[in-house]
Formats: C-alpha cells, sequence, structure tokens
C-alpha cells in the first residue's frame, strides 16, 4: 500500500512536480503519462487484495497473472491503442503517486470508452482526489480523443466510487446482476454522455468543494 503524508503547517513533505509527461492539471491533482519506473508502483498495487476487492482491475491483473510483472508490460501499456493509462499525483502533499487514470475498451469509431479510476493509500479517500481525477480523464476523452459516451461499471458494495460517479455527473444505467463471486453481488453500470460532461465542466469550481452531504465519495 502507498504511504502518504498528508499536509501539515510544519515540516512538510511534498514533492513538486517536475513537469514531465503532464496530461491534465487540476486543483488538486494532476495526470501524467506512466513512466518505467511506475511499475514498481504497480508491483506493489497488485498484490493489494483490497484493491483487487473493490476495483478488480483488469490492467492490474494482467500486469501481474499474463506478464508475470515483466518490464514488456510498460511497452506494451504505451502501444495499445485501446487504453490510456495516467498517472494521479497530488499536486502537493503527497511523496508517491496516488494512483490511476484509465480510459480502455476505447473505441474511436463509435466514440465510447470505459473508465477507472484507483486511488491506492486510503489516506487519499474523501478528499476529493479521485473525483477530480475522474473529471481531468473524463475531459481528456472528450477533448482529445472525441468520445461521445463514457461508461463504468461499479461493484455495488463500493460505495465511493459510485458517489464518486454520480457526482461526476455520471447516471446509472443498469445492473448486472450478482455478476460478482458468482452469485453474490451485483455490478451497477453508470454512463455519461458528451453533452452532460460538458454541463459538468460549466458547473466545475476551481476547488472542487465537498459538500458535507458529499463526502462519502473518493
Amino acid at each position: 500500500m502507498v504511504t502518504a503524508e498528508p499536509t501539515s503547517p510544519a515540516g512538510e513533505s511534498r514533492r513538486e512536480p517536475d513537469g514531465r509527461g503532464i496530461v491534465s492539471r487540476g486543483t488538486r491533482v494532476y495526470l501524467r503519462t506512466l513512466r518505467l519506473e511506475d511499475l514498481g508502483h504497480l508491483s506493489e498495487w497488485a498484490e493489494d487484495p483490497f484493491i483487487a476487492r473493490m476495483v478488480g482491475s483488469d490492467l492490474l491483473n494482467t500486469y501481474k497473472h499474463v506478464y508475470d510483472k515483466d518490464p514488456s508490460f510498460y511497452e506494451a501499456v504505451l502501444t495499445d491503442t485501446t487504453q490510456v493509462v495516467l498517472v494521479v499525483e497530488a499536486n502537493r502533499g503527497w511523496t508517491k503517486p496516488l494512483g490511476l487514470a484509465r480510459l480502455f475498451n476505447i473505441h474511436l469509431l463509435e466514440g465510447y470508452a470505459f473508465l477507472e479510476v484507483m486511488l491506492m493509500d486510503p489516506k487519499a479517500l474523501r478528499r476529493g482526489f479521485g473525483v477530480e481525477a475522474g473529471k481531468l480523464i473524463s475531459y481528456y476523452g472528450v477533448d482529445v480523443l472525441g468520445l461521445r459516451r463514457i461508461e463504468a461499471k461499479v461493484y455495488e458494495y463500493n460505495r465511493l466510487s459510485a458517489n464518486s460517479l454520480r457526482r461526476n455527473g455520471f447516471q446509472r444505467e443498469g445492473v448486472l446482476r450478482k455478476a460478482v463471486d458468482g452469485r453474490s453481488w451485483d455490478v451497477f453500470v453508470f454512463g455519461i454522455l458528451q453533452d452532460e460532461i460538458e454541463e459538468q465542466r460549466q458547473k466545475d469550481t476551481p476547488h472542487l468543494p465537498l459538500a458535507e452531504s458529499e463526502g462519502d465519495a473518493v
């Protein structure tokens, strides 16, 4: 699990952005391209049972089980035209990456893709980092890839992720009944359209404040 040191008035530990590969920047986080040295973090995250249960990321599963954590995975990700994998970094106060933001199963002709945002450190939850990372990569999908629709799937017990999607304007469109563990848990299907993303962008506030009633989001 990635360790993090929250900001403090004195002795604050921080790592300033070095400017390499930054794709999009918000008020709390920025998204940058994946680097070879990030495989060390992926190796750690792929072994985390909490991440596996809450997200079940195909990316981490492929790195662990198909590539056996081989460095060739890095080049495979970079050359895969069906996905965009970006690293989520805090603008200040954190010494390691917060996690990943990913668009996958990208269909450029049809104009849709799937979204996955993973925060790996429990201390980074409920701070608005995941909400902002989801906004930034959604804007990237519309502006750069020309996406007209973005979908996401969430386990029914992953309340934080579901609330984050709702905060970003996603609507629950369906349920895959008892699709996890054979029979135990549903999977909620969320979606958002290009014009709805633009509506969210117009409502976006500079600091993305978390209202008290909306604090149960990543």
